[in-house]
């Protein structure tokens, strides 16, 4: 039996503004009733004694250190600017 009704298939289908022939709402609510059935089997696992955890793997932090190095010379940076002026890039005005 499904926990999902057609009325809040409907409505939340309002609030996406998303409409529905009545074939399609019977579709969804079933679809969906499913889906929650079956992600209520979770609820009969025995997690006792079983530690919360936030990834189901030990995350270890994969970044490098940081390195203080030298910025790149104006001219090189400057080389593919398609504009420029007074060594800054220039840029189409954005205000009025």
């Amino acid at each position: 039996m499904s926990r999902i009704t057609k009325e809040q298939i409907e409505h939340v289908a309002h609030l996406a503004r998303l409409s529905f022939t009545d074939e399609e709402l019977n579709e969804f609510t079933d679809t969906l009733g499913q889906i929650i059935e079956f992600a209520e089997q979770l609820n009969e696992v025995d997690t006792d004694g079983v530690e919360p955890t936030s990834h189901a793997t030990e995350v270890h932090n994969v970044l490098r250190e940081d390195e203080t190095k030298p910025s790149p010379a104006r001219e090189n940076s400057m080389r593919n600017a398609p504009d420029q002026e007074n060594g800054q890039y220039k840029v189409p005005s954005v205000l009025e």
